[in-house]
């Protein structure tokens, strides 16, 4: 056969192989994607109880400052598509790990001084491929993340609160 007959099968040739390497690039970078997507979203459980160990209790900006937001913006992340504070639950725990009824009432034995860890966990998100012909989306697995109180909020020396 001359040059001129194998011109063809040089495009087919390569429109096999090439379908083939720009799929597996896409897929490289989407796996990337979704570690830096999940180890994002471990550091929002971790950092939310953080801040609710030692911020106010009625602090709203505590889970927003948990999703990489400044305290006045109440949007969705900057960082993570679809994670708002609505994905986020935090929950105060007493000394067996029961939740508390009041985390608020400072005056009952079943508020604020039953108060002995902070829970922040995260349940049901969505992960979408962008791979081209399986955009397949992902349910991640519950994130959760349990720290010891700390001040939430208070002084020790007063009553007076702190600000996050």
């Amino acid at each position: 056969m001359n040059r001129k007959q194998m011109r063809g099968t040089y495009v087919v040739e390569f429109a096999f192989v090439g379908l083939l390497v720009f799929t597996l690039l896409f897929a490289v970078v989407e796996m990337g994607r979704l570690y830096f997507t999940v180890s994002a979203l471990d550091e929002a459980v971790r950092r939310g109880a953080r801040l609710a160990a030692v911020c106010d209790i009625s602090d709203p900006v505590v889970l927003r400052r948990a999703i990489f937001n400044a305290a006045e913006d109440a949007g969705t992340s900057q960082l993570i598509g679809n994670l708002g504070t609505d994905n986020l639950t935090l929950t105060y725990l007493t000394e067996g790990g029961a939740q508390v009824a009041n985390p608020s009432d400072t005056s009952g034995v079943n508020g604020f001084r039953a108060i002995r860890y902070v829970q922040v966990s995260l349940q049901n998100f969505v992960f979408n491929l962008f791979i081209p012909g399986f955009g397949v989306p992902i349910t991640l697995p519950v994130f959760r993340a349990t720290l010891p109180r700390e001040s939430l909020g208070r002084r020790s020396d007063s009553t007076e609160k702190t600000q996050c």
